[in-house]
C-alpha cells in the first residue's frame, strides 16, 4: 500500500487543451499514449462538449472537461473563471494543441507552472514552454501533437503510437435493436459528409452507385453522419435501393463509434469519422479531394487512399475555386470498389491486412 501511495504521489497531472475537430481529437490520443509511455501521469482534457464521448473511449484520459464556450467565442471572463476553478486541481503542465491566443488563456489563468505549445498568435507570456513549429520536419498533425508531449528537439517515437478507441458492446446491442440492423449480412459504413465543406465530399451519385453494387454482392450499407448529412443520405438511399440504411442524424457520436466497430469496412471522405474508423482498425477506403493524406492520413494499416494528386491539389479550400471538383469527380465508384477488393472485401467477405495509396 505504501508503494502504491508513493506511485500515485509521483504521477504528474497534465491538462491538455484539445482541438476543435473530431479527427484532430482522435489523433490527440497518440499524444496521450506518448505521455503515458513517458511515466505515470493523470491526463485531463479541456475540450468542446461534443468531444467528451470520444474522450470516454480513450483509457489514457482521466476526465474530459467541457469548454463552456463555442468555437470562436472569446469571453475573457468565462475563461478566467474556468482557469481559477482548474487551479484547484494543481496541474503540473498544460499542453495547448490549438494555435490560437485564446486557447492559451485558461492554463495561464490556472497558473499551471509549465505551459507548452507552438509559437503562434503572440502567445508569449501565456505560454512559458513555447516551441517553434517546423512544418517540414513535422508535416503530419499527429506528429505535431506528439512532439508537444516530448522534450524540445526530442526524436519522435517510431513507430508513432496510433489511436485505438474502445467500443461499448452493450451500446452495440442496443443500436442493433433500435435501428433493426441485420446481423446476417456484413455491413459497410459510408461517411459521405465532411464538416469542412463540399470540396472534401465525394459526389453522392458515386456513393449511390457503389452502394448498389455492394448490396448486389450481399452487403448492407449503413450511412453515418450528422443532421446536416441526412438529406445526402436520403439521396443515396433513393438511388441505391434496398439494403441501405440512412442513420445520419439518428445517432450520437458515441453511437457512430460503436456502429463502425460492428462494420466490416468503411468508405469515407477525409473527415472526423474517417479517423474514428481508423482508430477502430476497420478496413477503410479514404477519399481525398481538397486536402491531402500527407497531412492528415488515417492512422491504420488496412487502408487504401484514393487521391488523384491533380495539379490543382491540394487547395485546402472549402469550395472548389475552379468550380469543377475534378479531384473528387474523377475518382470513380469502380476504383473505390477495386480498393475494397484489395482489402479483402468481395462476396463472400473476408478480412485481410493490406495497405495502399493511389
Amino acid at each position: 500500500m505504501a508503494g502504491a501511495a508513493r506511485l500515485m504521489a509521483s504521477s504528474r497531472r497534465i491538462l491538455v487543451v484539445g482541438p476543435s475537430w473530431v479527427g484532430d481529437m482522435v489523433m490527440a490520443q497518440s499524444l496521450f499514449m506518448t505521455l503515458k509511455a513517458a511515466g505515470p501521469c493523470d491526463i485531463d482534457v479541456l475540450a468542446p462538449g461534443w468531444s467528451l464521448p470520444i474522450l470516454e473511449r480513450m483509457p489514457q484520459v482521466r476526465r474530459g472537461i467541457a469548454m463552456p464556450l463555442g468555437h470562436g467565442e472569446f469571453d475573457l471572463g468565462t475563461r478566467w473563471r474556468l482557469g481559477r476553478e482548474l487551479a484547484k486541481t494543481r496541474h503540473d503542465q498544460a499542453i495547448v494543441l490549438p494555435g490560437s491566443l485564446k486557447s492559451a488563456l485558461v492554463p495561464f489563468f490556472a497558473r499551471i507552472p509549465q505551459r507548452t505549445g507552438f509559437r503562434g498568435e503572440m502567445r508569449y507570456g501565456l505560454l512559458n514552454d513555447i516551441r517553434p513549429l517546423d512544418k517540414q520536419a513535422l508535416p503530419m498533425t499527429v506528429q505535431r501533437f506528439i512532439a508537444l508531449g516530448l522534450p524540445p528537439r526530442a526524436l519522435l517515437p517510431h513507430p508513432l503510437p496510433r489511436p485505438c478507441l474502445t467500443p461499448d458492446p452493450v451500446n452495440q446491442a442496443r443500436l442493433r435493436e433500435t435501428h433493426q440492423l441485420a446481423s446476417d449480412r456484413p455491413a459497410i459504413c459510408f461517411m459521405p459528409g465532411a464538416e469542412y465543406g463540399p470540396a472534401k465530399q465525394w459526389p453522392l451519385p458515386h456513393f449511390a452507385t457503389l452502394a448498389r453494387e455492394l448490396v448486389a454482392r450481399g452487403h448492407q450499407v449503413w450511412i453515418l453522419g450528422s443532421d446536416k448529412d441526412a438529406p445526402g443520405g436520403d439521396e443515396i438511399v433513393r438511388s441505391g435501393g434496398d439494403g441501405i440504411i440512412n442513420l445520419c442524424g439518428r445517432t450520437r457520436l458515441a453511437d457512430a463509434v460503436d456502429l463502425l466497430a460492428m462494420s466490416e469496412a468503411a468508405v469515407t471522405n477525409d473527415s472526423g469519422l474517417m479517423h474514428v474508423a481508423a482508430a477502430l482498425d476497420r478496413p477503410l477506403v479514404a477519399i481525398y479531394g481538397s486536402s491531402t493524406p500527407d497531412h492528415t492520413p488515417p492512422l491504420a494499416d488496412r487502408v487504401v487512399v484514393r487521391y488523384l494528386r491533380l495539379e490543382c491539389s491540394p487547395c485546402f479550400e472549402r469550395v472548389c475555386p475552379l468550380g469543377h471538383t475534378n479531384c473528387l469527380k474523377e475518382i470513380t465508384p469502380q476504383s473505390v470498389l477495386r480498393a475494397l477488393e484489395t482489402l479483402g472485401l468481395a462476396a463472400p467477405l473476408r478480412c485481410v491486412r493490406s495497405a495502399g495509396a493511389v
